[in-house]
């Protein structure tokens, strides 16, 4: 297996659990006929339709719009893409590889119903500090934190000078 493969096998991956959560939501648990599925005390499912993205942005409530929608996340997938293949820290591989495999799940949705199905409801109570959200939708914050966390202790580690060259040129 080539050294970028496991990216790739990531997206994958977080595709086919995507795409199997939002299976089992919609078809044997029939969440949508349903007002709220509980599972924990502080979490359910909740069936939503996104037209949007993140926070309710970009929202596509129209053909046009949906179109729209999926060829600008549709590039930004390729772009993903693109930098996978070109990426050679298997940490950022992996996290690439979540971003990737969520965005594909919700442009399948997407292409295949027009919305996304977020499904996933985390809350305290009645406080809830995230959106309803889905599989994808988790791997791809999961990933944005830890390529905003490698790319800052990396730059932290270069101010320092504590890469492995300026130890071998002190020594």
């Amino acid at each position: 297996m080539k050294a970028r493969s496991l990216g790739f096998l990531v997206a994958l991956i977080v595709f086919a659990l995507d795409q199997l959560a939002k299976w089992i939501v919609t078809g044997p648990l029939h969440v949508q006929d349903l007002e709220h599925f509980y599972l924990l005390p502080f979490f359910q499912f909740t069936y939503t339709q996104n037209n949007g993205i993140s926070l309710g942005l970009l929202n596509a409530t129209t053909e046009v719009g949906r179109w729209m929608l999926v060829a600008l996340t549709g590039a930004i997938a390729v772009g993903v893409g693109f930098w996978l293949g070109r990426e050679k820290n298997r940490i950022d591989q992996v996290a690439l590889g979540m971003v990737l495999g969520g965005a594909l799940g919700n442009i399948l949705d997407r292409v295949r119903h027009g919305y996304v199905v977020d499904f996933a409801d985390l809350h305290i109570g009645t406080f809830r500090p995230f959106l309803i959200f889905n599989v994808g939708d988790a791997a791809i914050s999961i990933a944005v934190v830890i390529l905003l966390l490698r790319a800052f202790l990396s730059r932290k580690d270069q101010a320092k000078g504590s890469g492995p060259e300026e130890t071998i040129e002190h020594a």
